[in-house]
């Protein structure tokens, strides 16, 4: 059974958030803010982890950007809960390496939906591709006789984002993502992003 940690400052909200995943037969854990959260998924991992942003003290992007820099909870999948829909507050939780991005009220059908797709996602992935490449660097797949921004394009490709989610990180439109991954597996010799994405994990190197 998948167990989703859910950190959020109000009560109110959070048990309702635990409460929904445990009618859809998720184990869940409790964290009121982001510094218990930190250490309740260091203590014991979850499989999944559901977070506010604006939290006192701690906030969730500062217990995201500790997740993704420890080895042991890098990998989990990272859901943000927020009241700021705002494109670069969007933008800052997609570089720090969250998973997707859900704005408040939530419609409980869409938070089930993407706790099931981000843990299948991770699921599918296996634990090397779903792993933020924490010392890789996306001027390392230019070497591929990739412009800078088809590199980036592509290093995002490599740790499992959407065109929507890369449109948000690299701040350009959807319509220029597709285009440059186009130009991308024309140069690369490959047909999907499977494909490309396996080419840029070689390239980019085994993780530690």
């Amino acid at each position: 059974m998948p167990r989703v940690l859910v950190i959020d400052d109000d009560p109110r909200l959070r048990r309702q958030c635990a409460a929904l995943l445990r009618a859809e037969a998720f184990e869940t854990a409790e964290a009121g803010n982001g510094k218990i959260g930190l250490e309740m998924a260091r203590a014991e991992p979850p499989d999944l982890i559901v977070c506010d942003v604006n939290m006192p003290g701690m906030n969730g992007h500062a217990a995201l950007d500790a997740l993704r820099g420890d080895p042991h909870t890098m990998g989990i999948p990272f859901i943000f809960l927020t009241a700021n829909g705002d494109m670069e507050d969007l933008r800052v939780g997609m570089n720090l390496g969250a998973d997707d991005y859900l704005v408040k009220p939530v419609d409980p059908d869409q938070l089930i939906a993407a706790v099931h797709a981000r843990l299948q996602r991770a699921k599918n992935a296996g634990a090397r591709n779903s792993r933020p490449l924490e010392q890789a660097d996306p001027t390392q797949l230019e070497s591929l006789g990739l412009t800078p921004r088809e590199a980036e394009v592509l290093f995002w490709v490599a740790q499992g984002k959407t065109n929507p989610e890369i449109g948000i990180i690299t701040a350009v439109k959807l319509t220029t993502v597709k285009k440059h991954l186009e130009s991308v597996y024309q140069k690369l010799g490959v047909d999907n992003r499977t494909a490309a994405a396996t080419m840029a994990l070689e390239s980019l190197g085994p993780l530690e």
